[in-house]
């Protein structure tokens, strides 16, 4: 191989950003700082993440093991729709319901962003009561 050859292959790494562009994020190949979100929104993907995959595993399991009813079959349209079906039904177990079980996995998997929201929480409830002592009757 010649030297020529490796002096005009490709350049990896960081682009050559002019510094008239301001902050880049060379990293991501952004122009702005990456926003990950809020503490709360973390919460609320990895609630939704966790019971949307339990759930829609529960739901698979389940049509795996019944086969086709004798009457009332919808036929081609029900088995091409019965994964949206599926998908939607577990949206809404999960909004209902998923907290219950994703909120222990969720302060296991994440504890320095569960301490944090539960000391904003017993913040709050101390102010709230501290607002209700100085309250004067009339």
């Amino acid at each position: 191989m010649s030297t020529t050859a490796i002096q005009h292959a490709p350049k990896f790494g960081p682009a050559d950003v002019p510094k008239s562009w301001g902050k880049v994020n060379t990293a991501a190949n952004r122009f702005e700082e990456p926003d990950f979100g809020s503490k709360n929104e973390v919460k609320e993907k990895f609630t939704q993440f966790v019971g949307e995959t339990f759930f829609g595993q529960m739901i698979k399991s389940m049509r795996s093991t019944v086969g086709k009813p004798a009457y009332f079959h919808g036929g081609r349209a029900e088995e091409a729709f019965q994964g949206l079906m599926d998908q939607k039904l577990s949206e809404q177990l999960t909004e209902s319901t998923a907290d219950k079980f994703a909120d222990p996995m969720y302060r296991r998997q994440f504890p320095q962003l569960a301490a944090a929201e539960a000391e904003a929480a017993n913040s709050n409830t101390a102010n709230a009561l501290n607002q209700l002592q100085n309250l004067s009757r009339r």
